[in-house]
């Protein structure tokens, strides 16, 4: 395993994180820090999510692993670089796109879904393949991608959740990404910052199973 990709191994669970307001989304991973999760990856379909990167940062150093989701364009890669992020995720793999993020120096995650998608964004070198959406095959289509990508590191996102976490690292996965079940949209809108609290604990939990 890379040295690059340390950091993204030991902290496990990357929460993919969508809000309204950057207001929103820095309570929100105050929340999700609580409740044991660290991964922090702060998606540009959050209003100035650099700003965001960049505060969460400031407040809890090297204690969170906080990076940029959505990477949809070469100046978003360089603006989250510049805020300090240390991953940068897109959720396809376009070959200019990707090669700007890698230029930032950043570890870089890009998505895929078909062996062949796998194929290019190894080709293009890329740090982890992120297997998205992964609800689609769930954890048995990740272990199949084990077959002829071995030593290929995948995360898989969507799909993830407390009771099938441990089915997916068994699959292979390097790392996960959580959405919708654990920075919860709802919980969001209604600022019940206990109930993402709550959710991130779960996680928080079953990774440790996991690793136990």
């Amino acid at each position: 395993m890379s040295d690059r990709l340390t950091r993204a191994r030991a902290t496990g669970v990357l929460a993919v994180l969508r809000a309204s307001t950057p207001e929103l989304a820095l309570e929100a991973s105050e929340a999700i820090i609580r409740g044991g999760v660290t991964g922090i990856e702060v998606t540009f379909s959050t209003p100035d999510a650099p700003a965001v990167i960049r505060e969460l940062i400031a407040r809890h150093g090297d204690a969170a692993y906080v990076g940029a989701g959505t990477v949809t364009t070469a100046e978003q890669a360089t603006l989250a670089a510049d805020a300090g992020a240390e991953f940068l995720v897109s959720p396809g793999t376009l070959p200019h796109l990707t090669r700007s993020m890698l230029d930032t120096g950043r570890v870089v995650m890009t998505g895929a879904m078909t062996p062949t998608e796998v194929m290019g964004a190894l080709e293009l070198g890329v740090d982890v393949v992120k297997i998205f959406p992964a609800s689609l095959g769930g954890p048995s289509y990740l272990g199949a991608l084990r077959g002829p990508f071995p030593e290929a590191p995948l995360m898989p996102t969507g799909g993830v959740n407390p009771d099938n976490l441990a089915d997916w690292f068994a699959a292979g996965a390097v790392a996960v990404g959580a959405g919708g079940d654990l920075a919860n949209g709802a919980s969001l809108k209604a600022q019940d910052w206990a109930d993402i609290e709550k959710r991130s604990a779960r996680f928080a939990a079953a990774l440790a199973a996991v690793r136990a």
